[in-house]
């Protein structure tokens, strides 16, 4: 097994991985992002994300995908975006090592900090988290919006 920075020609396995997470936090549906959209994206002339890749002979069976962020209060951060292992390949130490190559790349680039989300009922990914030394916060919560959202707010605010 060996870790190793993504490549443009693993975008179609990093799409499968990202299927099979969305269907563990039951959302199958909400994936619509395509190869060419990871291609393009990651291995453009600024890529908009990274990723480390872990293979186990010569099969692409986990990844985790991160970007750089801006903090008002930190400076440079890493949005560590998800990481995800197969599921027969879990328990081995891959989801570790993965997230560690994350972290060592975080120390490397001078982050001062390296932040993600996790699905409050995911509580083996917690346990995880917070046994790395990682804080959980739960007095923050995720605000998004959707395409939908974003078309309704323009055409309601006539902007």
């Amino acid at each position: 097994m060996k870790i190793r920075k993504g490549r443009i020609e693993d975008m179609p396995a990093v799409l499968g991985l990202i299927k099979e997470l969305a269907t563990f936090e039951k959302e199958p549906q909400a994936v619509v992002v395509t190869v060419n959209d990871l291609e393009r994206d990651g291995f453009g002339v600024k890529p908009l994300f990274h990723t480390f890749i872990a293979e186990e002979n010569d099969e692409i069976v986990g990844m985790a995908l991160y970007y750089y962020r801006y903090s008002t209060w930190k400076g440079k951060t890493i949005h560590l975006e998800d990481l995800i292992v197969k599921e027969e390949k879990r328990g081995a130490g891959l989801g570790f090592k993965l997230y560690s190559e994350v972290i060592a790349q975080g120390k490397y680039d001078g982050v001062r900090r390296i932040e993600w989300n996790v699905l409050d009922w995911n509580t083996p990914a917690i346990d995880f988290y917070e046994k790395s030394g990682a804080k959980i916060y739960k007095d923050w919560l995720v605000a998004q919006m959707d395409e939908k959202g974003i078309n309704t707010f323009l055409e309601k605010n006539k902007i």
